[in-house]
């Protein structure tokens, strides 16, 4: 089992930044490709950021591609979103999850999520 917990959302004014940190323990951090997800209120989850490993590789849609980077620090067992530029559109629940295939995601952990609230 792995356990993630989110933390570091909270309301912030367009065009600012925030981070979000994800937790990990249990098995071990490093064995896991890490990514980020988000879910506003009436839609369907979406695909924020993924990191390989051992943090070579990232993939971001185009949404949030240049304003986003997900990175992470396996001493620490944590993973992070640096989020600048935020829109009012990128107001959501943020989840991190886990993944034991690359570059194949098959997430098998998911935290409990952040809000993140951007006012205009």
């Amino acid at each position: 089992q792995v356990q993630l917990v989110e933390s570091g959302g909270g309301l912030v004014q367009a065009g600012g930044p925030l981070r979000l940190s994800c937790a990990a323990s249990g098995r071990t951090f490093s064995n896991y490709a890490m990514g980020w997800f988000r879910q506003a209120p009436g839609k369907e989850r979406e695909f924020v950021a993924a990191i390989s490993w051992g943090g070579a590789n990232t993939y971001y849609p185009d949404s949030v591609k240049g304003r986003f980077t997900i990175s992470r620090d396996n001493a620490k067992n944590t993973v992070y979103l640096q989020m600048n530029s935020l829109k009012p559109e990128d107001t959501a629940v943020y989840y991190c999850a886990a993944s034991s295939t690359w570059p194949t995601l098959t997430y098998d952990y998911w935290g409990q999520g952040t809000q993140v609230t951007v006012s205009s």
